[in-house]
């Protein structure tokens, strides 16, 4: 079964892309993002959604040794493809084209962590490849950066970065997603 999207030009075969949802990203890792707590559970509604529906679900981990987990609440199932990366771009170095390919997935609905590194090198990777993209913007997150004397706030640096993207990606909220495609399924 594979849902259709209420998207115009949104593709039928579709698989959820959770990007480095891991333990270094939240409060306590070596690299603790802006609320990624409220970003996990929101893919984690996400990922219920997906697997109750039978569609595929892909996750994508960078590779680490401290806080390299995978976070609980959205760990992978028996079965559930896993992609390990040492890249910021999730197609770099892995098997996830040919997987979607070989799958033939046509859309992908995305969301993870950083919005503005391994988020957005998906999205654009996704985009220029021949996905149809639904970027969930509040189930990423990101942290504030800082660029000489000039610190740029989390919520920039996501929504800029959303912005961005508009190009690549239909972006929602889950939310939103979840009831467009329940109207969809009725």
């Amino acid at each position: 079964m594979f849902l259709v999207f209420p998207y115009e030009g949104m593709g039928q075969r579709s698989a959820l892309l959770l990007i480095d949802i891991q333990d270094f990203y939240f409060p306590g890792g070596r690299s603790a993002l802006v609320e990624p707590e409220k970003a996990a559970q929101n893919a984690a509604i996400l990922l219920d959604h997906f697997r109750k529906e039978n569609l595929p679900v892909i996750h994508v981990r960078h590779n680490a040794e401290q806080g390299g987990m995978i976070r609980n609440i959205v760990k992978p199932l028996l079965g559930e493809m896993v992609f390990s990366k040492d890249e910021v771009n999730c197609f770099v170095g892995t098997g996830l084209l040919d997987s979607l390919r070989s799958n033939q997935i046509d859309t992908l609905v995305i969301c993870g962590m950083q919005t503005h590194m391994c988020v957005e090198a998906a999205t654009r990777a996704a985009g220029d490849f021949g996905f149809k993209c639904i970027l969930v913007q509040d189930a990423c997150a990101t942290k504030d950066l800082v660029f000489g004397t000039i610190t740029i706030k989390a919520s920039d640096v996501h929504f800029s970065t959303l912005a961005t993207l508009r190009s690549y990606a239909k972006i929602t909220d889950s939310a939103t997603w979840l009831s467009e495609t329940e109207q969809v399924k009725k």
